[in-house]
């Protein structure tokens, strides 16, 4: 993981100022920084599409990065990229911009950066959601540069209040960069073998499949959270999710250790809870980044998990490292108090605020 510019941003986000147990005011069952308009799409199987990108030249635009370039006002910007694969590497730094696609495996957006073919982990990004206010559902975010090739990410995210549904993501290392900010995940894919979970926002996956790969070495790290302060409500929270091999894991299951995460910063802090954990989950959960670095100041913590790699016997004894045995320690961790608020939504949008 490339270190150089997480050491230069010190990640001030609004939500270090407001408490575990503030739950803010809700609406339709979605969280209050949802703003109507976007409660709306999220509800709906078909919303208003202001350009359509396609490739066989059906829509108003052939690429991605067109129709991103022809957004325009304060509003919501909604994209209806249709089934193709894209090749672009896209920076969407404009605010409130929607991809919606045609499903995981239909619209896919696909790149091959690399640290392994000069670039940094930061710019090797396939897509990179800068804007505020950033909606993805129904696309594959996917970097191609393989096991060999080092850091190579998928998709990168520092848009605040951003949300990804039913989307895929697919690399290897550093798949998913949660750089910054606040993010939720529901009823995403995740596909990769060291650190491929990483950053510093606040981000919670829900409802999600997490799925280690082959890796390069013998190793799998699934997080490698960057908190590097203490007053940082930052964390990487994975909830009611499962964690499995890959298809191209599954034969080296013997030869291949996987674990769930490793402290890149001082702070890390990543909780797993009410998540099911298969059998190739190494029995001390956890890995050391580099001797003792950050085993007494790491937040790494568990809560009822289930399946055979779930078992906290045999865990590291870490002083940073802990079982959670009450729901209201980790009742912190949930959506509605980790994310500042939220609650259940509509049985279509599955999302739950609390444990």
């Amino acid at each position: 993981m490339s270190n150089n510019v997480s050491n230069l941003i010190c990640n001030t986000l609004a939500i270090n100022k407001v408490p575990f147990n503030y739950t803010p005011p809700e609406k339709d069952g979605f969280p209050s920084w949802v703003k109507p308009g976007d409660r709306k799409l999220l509800q709906s199987s078909t919303p208003r599409d202001n350009a359509v990108v396609a490739k066989d030249g059906s829509g108003n635009f052939r690429t991605i990065k067109d129709a991103i370039n022809a957004a325009s006002g304060s509003g919501r910007f909604v994209i209806y990229v249709k089934q193709g694969v894209y090749s672009e590497n896209l920076e969407i730094r404009k605010k409130n911009v929607m991809l919606r696609g045609d499903g995981k495996g239909r619209t896919i957006i696909t790149g091959s950066r690399s640290v392994g073919g000069g670039s940094t982990t930061f710019n090797s990004a396939t897509v990179a959601a800068v804007g505020d206010g950033f909606i993805a559902r129904g696309i594959t975010f996917r970097n191609t540069a393989g096991a060999n090739n080092a850091q190579a990410v998928a998709l990168r995210s520092g848009s605040d209040l951003s949300v990804f549904y039913q989307c895929s993501f697919e690399g290897y290392q550093d798949t998913l960069y949660v750089h910054s900010n606040r993010q939720f995940y529901r009823d995403c894919d995740v596909y990769g073998t060291v650190d491929f979970i990483f950053g510093n926002a606040a981000a919670v996956l829900q409802n999600c499949n997490i799925f280690a790969r082959r890796p390069r070495s013998r190793t799998n790290t699934i997080t490698a959270q960057g908190r590097s302060d203490p007053n940082q409500n930052t964390g990487i929270i994975i909830h009611n999710s499962r964690v499995t091999a890959a298809s191209d894991l599954r034969p080296v299951l013997g030869s291949t250790k996987t674990y769930l995460g490793r402290p890149w910063r001082q702070y890390s802090r990543t909780v797993f809870m009410k998540t099911s954990l298969d059998s190739l989950i190494d029995p001390r959960g956890w890995l050391e980044w580099d001797g003792n670095f950050a085993l007494r100041t790491l937040f790494y913590a568990e809560f009822q998990n289930t399946g055979p790699g779930a078992s906290t016997s045999g865990r590291v004894t870490w002083p940073g490292f802990r079982v959670l045995r009450s729901a209201s320690e980790a009742s912190r961790f949930t959506v509605g108090s980790f994310l500042a608020g939220s609650s259940w939504i509509p049985s279509y949008v599955p999302f739950t605020s609390g444990l």
